[in-house]
């Protein structure tokens, strides 16, 4: 593959990356999977998919992108188009499956890594960590969606939650602040 010097490649100009990596130019790919790879694990993980399924969703849509990679019209709106397909991954894991979407504590499903040191503190953390994901699990499933894209770092644009939800870039801040509030009133009880 082509290397193109660090400091020559155009980091803001998705088109140009695009068009290095279509011509092999492995620093461009890598800009490119850091740049979107943080939204594409979190469309997949939105769906509530498991650890290795989420994985598949993350390696499929990558691979989705050098299938096309030439032929990507709008350059500016890759991080839509990698929403959309890991979107259209994560349903189609879905259906293989043909199963049920667990919705109990995030925590039973998946474990949280235990790593530090102090037990009063750990399990001070666990505690609060419970509580709002048992809110957070009480919400709908769009309100849940919605929150988990939105607090990614670094947060997605709206167009790409728009492509990864399928819904109006419009509805996005309101959905936002209903699902807010849902959550403020569930942690008040």
């Amino acid at each position: 593959m082509n290397q193109t010097p660090p400091d020559t490649l155009p980091e803001s100009d998705t088109g140009a990356l695009l068009k290095r990596a279509a011509d092999g130019d492995q620093q461009a790919w890598n800009a490119i999977v850091e740049r979107y790879s943080g939204l594409v694990w979190s469309v997949a993980r939105s769906h509530r998919l498991g650890s290795a399924d989420a994985a598949d969703v993350f390696q499929a849509t990558w691979l989705r992108l050098v299938e096309h990679l030439g032929a990507i019209r709008e350059p500016d709106r890759l991080g839509s188009w990698l929403a959309t397909t890991a979107r259209r991954e994560s349903l189609a894991v879905l259906r293989r499956a043909g199963r049920d979407l667990p919705v109990g504590d995030l925590l039973t499903l998946e474990p949280a890594d235990r790593t530090a040191p102090d037990l009063d503190s750990d399990l001070l953390r666990r505690e609060r960590d419970s509580v709002l994901w048992q809110a957070f699990g009480g919400l709908p499933g769009q309100c849940q969606s919605v929150l988990r894209l939105l607090l990614m770092d670094p947060p997605p644009s709206y167009a790409e939650v728009s492509a990864a939800l399928d819904i109006p870039v419009g509805s996005i801040g309101p959905t936002r602040a209903r699902c807010l509030d849902q959550l403020r009133r569930r942690l008040s009880l």
